[in-house]
Formats: structure tokens, C-alpha cells, sequence
């Protein structure tokens, strides 16, 4: 069975914010730590592009950050701001910023770059960005080293899955971010066995898919059945946060 285009999936996040808010994981402090420490200035203001319903917008607030938060899709920023409202909220789209030229100390993606148009992002990225700033590309890749997580795998593997574990990714964003650096950062997420066939729900690969139902309740199955996850109320899910980071001169 073919799946969903690139079209289709681009433009289908808005319609599930609230389950995307409710069971897409964090990110790692860590890693966000990381980023910041790219940057040749003082970190102040973030513009978070793609925001969709706020996870990493949320771990920058935390860090004391002042975030606009950007996104197309005006379903996903109100779901955004409900959760946060100490972010400001903008409809806008990469390729065409709603901010003035050098306003910004960091830019952070998070889970979205994919769907951008990489030069015309890159282009407003680097005009919108103060010198010395920073520019932040962030993908939570599940673990699947852990085995359950392997068969998991099996069951609804899509071109998400492993897109940013390919050994050229580091070079194609370095054609339009020159001097991009690469790191990777454990962590673990706690998750009821419901909130991971949720998460998997969410999949844009899945969800607008025919048999999504069908994919989610073998996700079940296989939660019940595998004895990593059987009879456990709070699964923990291992991630590994990829971080590219552009400075900028």
C-alpha cells in the first residue's frame, strides 16, 4: 500500500494538535544547552520556526529564552499558546519570516526542517539572525537499538523513521548552512503503553493512512505481548536528540 505524499503529510498537522500535543516527546536539556553554546553572543531571543504546539518552545522558555514561536498552521500555535503562554505565537512560514532583519540571537527547528524549502530558509534564517547568533536543527530519533522499539519499527516504519540517521544529512544541510556541527544527546521519555500507540497515531506517515487503525492496535498488541513492555504501566522510551548548529560569523 502507498502511503501519504510529502503534500498531504506537509499539510496535515493542524487537524491532531491537540494529540500531538499531548504525546510528541520532549527534548533533551541537554541538547538544547548545546546549541546555545554555539552562538558568539548572549542567547536572548529565539525564534522557534515550525514551532507546531510548542516542545521545544517549551524547553526554551525554560532556560529563561524569550521565544516567538512560528508556525503555518494557525490550529497548532493556538494549542501552542494554550499550553504556553509566555511564548508569543506568529503565523508565518520559513521561507518568508514575519520579523525584522537582525532581530533574533537563535533560530531553533525542531522536527521541521524537512518540510521547509532549504535555500529560502536558509536565506531568511541568516537575514533574520544578529551576527554572532545561532541557527538549530533538532530531530528526537527514537532508539531502536532497544529491541521492542525495533519491532515497533517493523509495524510502522515510514520515511520519518530513519531520515536523519542517513550519513549525508550532515552534508546536505552544510550545502545551504555552511559550518554546521553534528552532536547527538540520550534521553528518555516515561510513557504510558496508550500514549505510545498515540505517538504513533501522530505519525503523519501513519495517520493519514487507510489502515492506521489497524497500525495502532498491532502497536498494542505488541506492548502487551513483548516482555520489555508487558504488564508495565510507564514505559520508558529512549531517544537520541540529533543537533546540527550553524553560527553565524
Amino acid at each position: 500500500m502507498s502511503g501519504p505524499s510529502h503534500h498531504e503529510r506537509r499539510l496535515s498537522f493542524g487537524a491532531a494538535a491537540s494529540q500531538y500535543d499531548r504525546f510528541r516527546p520532549t527534548y533533551s536539556r541537554e541538547a538544547v544547552r548545546w546549541l546555545s553554546e554555539g552562538a558568539a553572543r548572549e542567547v536572548r531571543e529565539v525564534a522557534d520556526i515550525g514551532a507546531g504546539t510548542g516542545a521545544l518552545t517549551r524547553v526554551l522558555i525554560e532556560r529563561g529564552l524569550a521565544v516567538t514561536a512560528i508556525d503555518p498552521d494557525e490550529n497548532m500555535l493556538d494549542q501552542l499558546l494554550a499550553g504556553t503562554p509566555r511564548a508569543v505565537g506568529v503565523v508565518g512560514r520559513a521561507e518568508a519570516l514575519p520579523l525584522a532583519e537582525g532581530s533574533v540571537d537563535a533560530i531553533t527547528v525542531g522536527q521541521a526542517w524537512h518540510w521547509f524549502e532549504p535555500e529560502a530558509a536558509a536565506r531568511e534564517f541568516t537575514r533574520v539572525l544578529r551576527p554572532g547568533g545561532v541557527i538549530g536543527l533538532l530531530w528526537n530519533d527514537r532508539d531502536d537499538r532497544e529491541p521492542w522499539l525495533a519491532q515497533l519499527r517493523t509495524i510502522v516504519e515510514g520515511e520519518d523513521w530513519v531520515r536523519h540517521t542517513k550519513t549525508d544529512a550532515l552534508a546536505q544541510i552544510g550545502a545551504v548552512l555552511p559550518g554546521v556541527e553534528l552532536n547527538r544527546f540520550a534521553h528518555v521519555v516515561a510513557m504510558s503503553p496508550e500514549a505510545v500507540v498515540g505517538l504513533v497515531g501522530t505519525f503523519s506517515f501513519v495517520r493519514l493512512r487507510d489502515d492506521a487503525d489497524e497500525i495502532c492496535a498491532a502497536v498494542g498488541e505488541l506492548l502487551r505481548a513483548h516482555p520489555d513492555t508487558r504488564g508495565k504501566a510507564t514505559i520508558e522510551v529512549p531517544y537520541l536528540t540529533t543537533v546540527y548548529r550553524a553560527p553565524r560569523p
